[in-house]
């Protein structure tokens, strides 16, 4: 079996997490306020690509998660940590790797030392950057010290749509026609330790009844 550092080359015959899919619609909605409100929309989105969220043992009985591949920001290569690699938000890093030289400078010294504390982690915990591909088309990232045409992706965590489909009926009885890129073991576990990492985090004030 073929595999390059991000994706795979011989893609299983199955829908698996991580995968890169086309042609899904993802739907949610938009209220005002919760109960009381009586404005609301349904906002529709097609995006050209989007990611499976489910876990590989989960994809089936006509549901799936799914995450839309968007753009990604322009002030990540204002770090020259991540604009040597983009792909290294996916991993932990040392915290003056996180931010931009000029950034860490200007860090009151309290603040450098709380995050020297906290040590090697995730940066954008939210986000995971996917490799470029030819299927991707590119765009272009506007910056006032040049413009960056690229085609990398990420995805949002947050930006996370359950989807019911009727064909989805385990991870190989679905529609595998519209799985374009399958990730490689290395990347897939990636994503699986920063996804967990997201919803592991605990908040200051369960941590104090922890303790």
């Amino acid at each position: 079996m073929v595999v390059d550092m991000f994706y795979q080359q011989n893609m299983d015959n199955a829908l698996r997490f991580g995968d890169v899919l086309k042609g899904y619609i993802l739907a949610a909605s938009n209220i005002e306020e919760p109960n009381l409100s009586k404005s609301y929309k349904i906002d529709i989105n097609l995006p050209p690509y989007c990611v499976v969220l489910s876990p590989c043992c989960s994809i089936g009985e006509k549901i799936i998660s799914l995450s839309p591949l968007i753009d990604l920001r322009g002030s990540f290569f204002d770090n020259p940590y991540l604009e040597e690699d983009i792909t290294r938000i996916n991993r932990e890093m040392e915290p003056q790797q996180s931010v931009s030289p000029k950034i860490w400078e200007k860090f009151p010294p309290e603040e450098k030392q709380k995050r020297l504390d906290v040590g090697y982690a995730y940066a954008f915990v939210e986000l995971f950057v996917y490799e470029k591909n030819d299927l991707f088309s590119r765009y272009t990232i506007h910056r006032r010290n040049g413009n960056i045409e690229t085609n990398y992706y990420m995805i949002d965590f947050r930006n996370s749509y359950k989807l019911s489909c009727e064909k989805i009926k385990t991870p190989e009885d679905a529609p595998l026609e519209s799985k374009y890129l399958q990730l490689s073991i290395q990347a897939r576990s990636d994503l699986r330790a920063k996804i967990a990492d997201y919803y592991l985090r605990v908040p200051k004030e369960d941590m104090i009844l922890e303790d």
